[in-house]
Formats: C-alpha cells, sequence, structure tokens
C-alpha cells in the first residue's frame, strides 16, 4: 500500500522506497512492509532519483537488473550524492554469484538479499540497518565527548558532518548562529540543510548546533583550564544557570558533576 505525502504526515513510521521494473513483485513488497513503513515505489532507478528528490526516504530496496538506470548505478549515484548518501540501501537479486555480491557493496549497498528470498528475512533486515542507525544517533547525542562523525554511514557523510562541524565550532560563541546561517555557510538551501542533518542524526540543525555547544563545554571541562560560568560563555551561553540546565538535560549530569567524574 503506497503512501502518500499528506498520509504520512500523520504517522511516523519509517519511510522505505521499493525499486523494480516487475509490478507484481513491487506489490508483493509492498503488501508485506505497509503495516511498518510508509511505502513508495519506483520502476527503475531514474524514477527512484525523483522520489528520493521529493520524499525523505530512509531506506531503499532496490532490485538490480533494471531498465534505464539498474540497481548498481542507482546505489552508487545515492552514495555519492552528499543529500542522500546516509540512506541505507538493500539490493535484491536473483544473481547469486560472490563477484556480484562483491560488486555491490563497491558500489556502497548497505545489504544484499538473494532471489527467492524469505519475507521474514527481509524484514529482519529492514528493522536492523534503522536501529543500527538510531542505536548510534542515540549513543552520539547522550555521550558528551563522542564526535560526530561517527553518525557517518559514508565518506561522503564523514565529509558533509566535518565541514558542518567545523563551522559550527567556528561560530559556537555566537549565541545567534541558527539554521540560516549555517545554509549560508555551507552553501545551502535552508530546507537541503534541514532534511540532510535530520535525516543523519534525527535532530533539527539548532538542536545539533545546541549538542555542539554542549560537547565543547564537555571537552572544555575535562581540560580543567576554565570556570564553568567561563566555558558557559564561550560555548554562546549568555546565563549558566541556562547552560547547567541544558548540560544536565543533555547528558544526564551537571557540569560540576561531570568534573567529578572525570576525576574518578
Amino acid at each position: 500500500m503506497m503512501m502518500t505525502s499528506t498520509q504520512i504526515s500523520s504517522n511516523n513510521k519509517p519511510c522505505v522506497l521499493l525499486v523494480d521494473d516487475h509490478s507484481e513483485i513491487l506489490d508483493f513488497l509492498a503488501d508485506d512492509l505497509h503495516e511498518q513503513y510508509n511505502v513508495f515505489t519506483a520502476y527503475d532507478g531514474k524514477e527512484a532519483l525523483s522520489r528520493l528528490a521529493d520524499e525523505a526516504i530512509q531506506l531503499i530496496i532496490s532490485d538490480i537488473m533494471m531498465p534505464v538506470m539498474d540497481g548498481y548505478a542507482l546505489c552508487e549515484a545515492i552514495k555519492s550524492n552528499v543529500e542522500y548518501c546516509h540512506i541505507p540501501v538493500i539490493l535484491l537479486t536473483a544473481k547469486n554469484t560472490l563477484q556480484s555480491k562483491i560488486l555491490g557493496l563497491e558500489f556502497g549497498a548497505d545489504a544484499y538479499v538473494e532471489k527467492p528470498f524469505s519475507p521474514q528475512y527481509l524484514q529482519v533486515q529492514i528493522a536492523n540497518l534503522l536501529a543500527n542507525r538510531n542505536k548510534i544517533r542515540e549513543y552520539f547525542a547522550s555521550s558528551p565527548l563522542v564526535h560526530i562523525k561517527t553518525m557517518a554511514h559514508s565518506r561522503a557523510d564523514e565529509l558533509f558532518l566535518e565541514k558542518l562541524d567545523n563551522l559550527i565550532q567556528m561560530k559556537l560563541d555566537n549565541p545567534n548562529l541558527d539554521v540560516e546561517h549555517l545554509a549560508e555557510l555551507m552553501c545551502m538551501s535552508r530546507p537541503t540543510l534541514y532534511r540532510k542533518i535530520k535525516a543523519i542524526s534525527d535532530l533539527t540543525p539548532n538542536e545539533l548546533i545546541n549538542i555542539a555547544r554542549l560537547k565543547k563545554a564537555a571537552e572544555l571541562l575535562a581540560e580543567g583550564c576554565f570556570k564553568i560560568y567561563e566555558i558557559a560563555e564561550m560555548v554562546g551561553y549568555s546565563s549558566q544557570t541556562h547552560f547547567g540546565r541544558n548540560f544536565h538535560k543533555q547528558f544526564g549530569m551537571s557540569p560540576s558533576e561531570y568534573i567529578d567524574v572525570l576525576k574518578k
């Protein structure tokens, strides 16, 4: 069952894109997945890329042998595009040779499922890929000294996050730093930057900026060279109380408690 954008706004199911030139396979997969996921479909790689431009897709399941643009070319296009490279790709194929599997992985596929396949096996693959990414996001957000690049799943993602973090760090003492400033610095449109950050981290740009402030504060607290009120100002907080409240909310301890933990 395929969903419209209006219908999707009323639920929180992950959005999955199915790509295959056989309508019966698309119908079979869509029927099997629609209870757990919002399902979109495309008949070839070119149509799939058009879908990505219109919808916030979180995972792609694609056949390899297709006209116009096959699964390998689609996977390569996705993994080399900074807007989409974070999206996990599962390749489906009747080819069960080792060489075809190696080729799929070389093009950036995250998983490889042979036809005929068990629907239950495919469901587990999808769930595991999405769950693992959520665990990484949670680990990044809750751990004071974990770098933003831990959320990267491709070289393109890593370069994007590194550039983003460097720009945030340069402007960290500016309390007015927001998505508008960040989009301008990244030379990206505001909607594109928002969607990319949200897709990788499940955070809004402003939430990510705030976490960057708090992580830098944790780094400065660990160095032990500054007072808490000085660090609060250095990372863009005008109030030590506000800083302390946000630090505790993010990491489960106050700045002074964090310093005590570091001393143990």
